[in-house]
């Protein structure tokens, strides 16, 4: 429903400065367009996220960042023909098709922003100074490419953090509220609309050569490390996304499989079968079609493409005689971002109700100090003494 501008006029005038407003931060990886980007792009990775589960030391940062962007350079520029991420773009479009969701309801009260843990100039310390100067002080961080867990919007939130200390000024923070929305994975509308555009796709162009029995349906979820130095790693989200998408098909469809978009580093354990070894196993149950469909990431990236490429590339040469099928992410599926938007209109409309937050940051040192010599206490009631 639309608000009419008298509705909207009276809205704005409420004398409470930037706290009738919300700055909507829509975060995602980002992915670079250019050679020179990658080794930087590659080191901001390996610090956020290698950090938390491989057993390397982060002096090897810089040199393997080098390293690995020499790799990325011959896969993206030579076996790829200079392949542009599209990630970015998708994204764009994303953030715009939200934030024309949210403006049909909340009208300039809401601003939708984005910002990428890897890419200038949208990192999020560059993007939250701009909601600074905007005179924006409520947040919602929305984290929207993988639908996974704190692992990995874990990343976000430890950027904003950061950014967010760089940022304060004085005893007075500028921020005076904040929500989160975690993650989409037991949303059911992305799972209806998962199910729904694997068997569009299905009807449309496989069921005339390929019988139900013998329709292979792999379910792509981004690879999650078993063991995360005891982070969340996101194992149990996508195992649920996953089983609630295949409970939607499965009577119709009945050979399916998890496949796990791993990257290939040495030493860790990965979540198993691998996306190849998923297509390889429906193969050798007799499915003569393989549909893959992402549904752990929500925008097109060069895990979606290029690394699902190489799959397909491989399986081809082992098994010629099936037919192939690389689907799309939801990306910027009207219904899908409608859906987006509709997930953030509670987080904005607590936001918009709440007693503004007044925090000082300054107390923070003061208050750890404090509390680290309160067991002393004894005539403190909290503490139960033995």
């Amino acid at each position: 429903m639309v608000a009419t501008p008298e509705k909207l006029h009276q809205v704005t005038d409420l004398p409470t400065g930037g706290s009738d407003r919300v700055a909507v931060l829509l975060m995602g990886y980002g992915e670079v367009e250019s050679y020179e980007d990658f080794a930087n792009y590659n080191e901001q990775a390996l610090n956020l996220l290698t950090a938390k589960f491989a057993p390397v030391p982060t002096w090897i940062y810089p040199p393997l960042a080098k390293l690995l962007a020499i790799f990325d350079f011959h896969e993206w520029g030579h076996q790829h023909d200079n392949f542009i991420s599209p990630h970015n773009k998708i994204f764009e479009e994303q953030r715009a098709g939200i934030e024309k969701n949210l403006q049909e309801k909340w009208g300039d009260r809401i601003k939708v922003f984005k910002a990428f843990n890897f890419c200038a100039p949208f990192l999020p310390e560059q993007v939250l100074e701009e909601i600074k100067a905007q005179g924006f002080d409520k947040l919602l961080i929305y984290p929207l490419l993988v639908v996974d867990s704190i692992f990995t919007s874990g990343i976000a939130v430890e950027q904003v953090n950061n950014a967010l200390v760089k940022l304060t000024d004085g005893s007075a923070h500028w921020v005076k509220g904040q929500r989160y929305i975690p993650s989409f994975y037991n949303e059911p509308d992305y799972i209806d609309l998962l199910a729904r555009l694997v068997e569009e796709k299905i009807a449309a162009d496989l069921a005339v050569a390929h019988l139900p029995s013998q329709t292979g349906i792999v379910l792509m979820n981004h690879g999650c490390p078993h063991k995360a130095k005891g982070f969340t790693s996101g194992i149990m989200e996508s195992e649920a996304l996953y089983e609630r998408v295949r409970e939607k098909l499965i009577n119709k469809y009945p050979l399916i499989s998890v496949g796990w978009l791993n990257h290939q580093t040495p030493l860790i354990d990965w979540t198993q079968p691998n996306t190849e070894l998923a297509a390889k196993n429906l193969i050798d149950l007799g499915a003569t079609t393989i549909v893959m469909m992402p549904i752990g990431f929500a925008t097109e990236n060069h895990e979606t493409l290029l690394d699902v490429h190489h799959i397909v590339h491989n399986l081809k040469k082992r098994s010629p005689h099936v037919t192939y099928v690389e689907m799309p992410c939801v990306n910027d599926h009207p219904d899908f971002l409608k859906m987006a938007a509709d997930w953030a209109d509670p987080q904005i409309e607590a936001l918009l109700s709440e007693q503004a937050l007044a925090v000082n940051p300054q107390q923070a040192a003061a208050q750890a100090s404090h509390h680290h010599h309160h067991h002393h206490d004894h005539n403190d009631d909290h503490h139960h003494h033995h």
